[in-house]
């Protein structure tokens, strides 16, 4: 199985790449599943993006649990299938970065320890400016993080922990940015 992975901070187009990397590799006539978290379809992606749309460290605790839980139940439900060719996940560890510093870079060690790992991991370095700007074009509630100053924080924390992913400049328009992820997949 291909596992490929597309995390960076909101805004940085996870989900559009994702899509384009699905609908590339059916197109090619393999079985795909793509993931997104917090996923849609669990109670714990549900729980998890319900307190993100809210305040206070309370609901950054439950974001953070409840994430992390979504993404163990997709690992451990799609990782080993025998029918799936490539398997996409859209956010995956770096969700980390946003736990307070003096634990969110032994939390991510321990992570990457207890989860799969992929030559095809990428970050999409998106600017808080063009994040924010691509944020705002949408229309969807606020959650917690979409803010120049959250965002600025993650992306210094992402940088440090990065060292084993492929970084993508994601300030670049979707096209440029995808055909540099394909170019870069390896079997």
């Amino acid at each position: 199985m291909k596992f490929i992975v597309i995390d960076g901070l909101d805004g940085a187009g996870k989900d559009t790449q994702a899509r384009l990397l699905k609908n590339a590799f059916e197109k090619e006539g393999y079985e795909v599943v793509l993931r997104s978290h917090p996923s849609t379809d669990t109670k714990y992606g549900l729980k998890s993006k319900e307190a993100l749309l809210k305040k206070g460290k309370i609901n950054h605790l439950k974001a953070a649990v409840f994430y992390g839980i979504d993404v163990i139940s997709s690992v451990n439900k799609y990782f080993k299938r025998k029918d799936v060719d490539v398997l996409i996940f859209s956010r995956y560890t770096i969700a980390v970065v946003y736990l307070p510093s003096y634990i969110n870079l032994l939390i991510y060690k321990i992570v990457c320890i207890l989860l799969p790992v992929s030559e095809n991991m990428f970050f999409l370095d998106v600017s808080p400016e063009i994040s924010l700007e691509r944020l705002s074009s949408r229309n969807e509630q606020e959650e917690m993080f979409e803010n120049k100053e959250s965002l600025i924080k993650a992306r210094n924390k992402s940088l440090k922990v990065i060292n084993n992913w492929k970084c993508i400049n994601a300030d670049k328009d979707i096209l440029t940015v995808y055909n540099e992820i394909k170019n870069l997949i390896k079997d």
